[in-house]
């Protein structure tokens, strides 16, 4: 696990932009979205990257049939190699709010404010990327369902970035350790040219 931190939102924003450059020069992706709100036009924004927009539309009639084939889109991918996702400020990742398990797949989920249902990846789909890329703010929490990023701590390939305010409430020691990597850290926005994928031993 890496943990990633620049001076500002700025900052972190040019590093994660640079590390996903990189990993699209490394292999010709596949698009998938992370979840839909049922209903909702699908997929306006991926229309740019890739057509058709891959993922489980929210307007289909049978959602949990376009669920299953949605995991099975995924697998005839050859899996994902990318997972990138923001975290929401109860650590939330897609739609997986508090409470959610840690090993369900792409599903149908209940959501607790309005609208009250959506379509999306489960955490353990995104635990099965073969790298996680994530904001996260509370990296020394332990593992729960209560704040379902938490999952992550035992992914082999995450790299969580942040800015300085988001390690305020982080341990000075902590800080100070992955503070002292970025010198490894750094290699991973190389230019391409000088920049190849690191061996699963080159994790921290």
């Amino acid at each position: 696990m890496r943990l990633v931190i620049l001076e500002d939102y700025d900052l972190a924003s040019e590093w994660a932009a640079k590390y996903i450059r990189n990993r699209i020069i490394q292999f010709k992706p596949r698009y998938f979205t992370l979840g839909l709100l049922t209903g909702s036009t699908p997929f306006g924004f991926y229309k740019k990257l890739i057509e058709p927009p891959p993922g489980p539309p929210g307007n289909v009639t049978d959602l949990e049939a376009e669920c299953e084939a949605f995991e099975k889109k995924i697998a005839q991918a050859g899996g994902i190699d990318l997972f990138v996702g923001g975290i929401g400020p109860d650590g939330h990742i897609a739609f997986n709010e508090p409470g959610s398990s840690l090993v369900y797949r792409t599903r149908v989920k209940t959501l607790s404010k309005v609208p009250t249902m959506a379509l999306t990846v489960g955490v353990g789909t995104v635990m099965d990327a073969r790298a996680a890329f994530a904001l996260y703010k509370a990296i020394e929490e332990g593992v729960n369902r209560m704040w379902t990023v938490s999952a992550f701590q035992q992914h082999l390939h995450t790299i969580f970035v942040c800015d300085e305010d988001a390690t305020l409430e982080l341990r000075v020691k902590t800080v100070k350790y992955f503070k002292g990597l970025m010198h490894v850290h750094n290699r991973l926005v190389d230019p391409p040219s000088q920049n190849s994928r690191p061996p699963n031993g080159e994790w921290a």
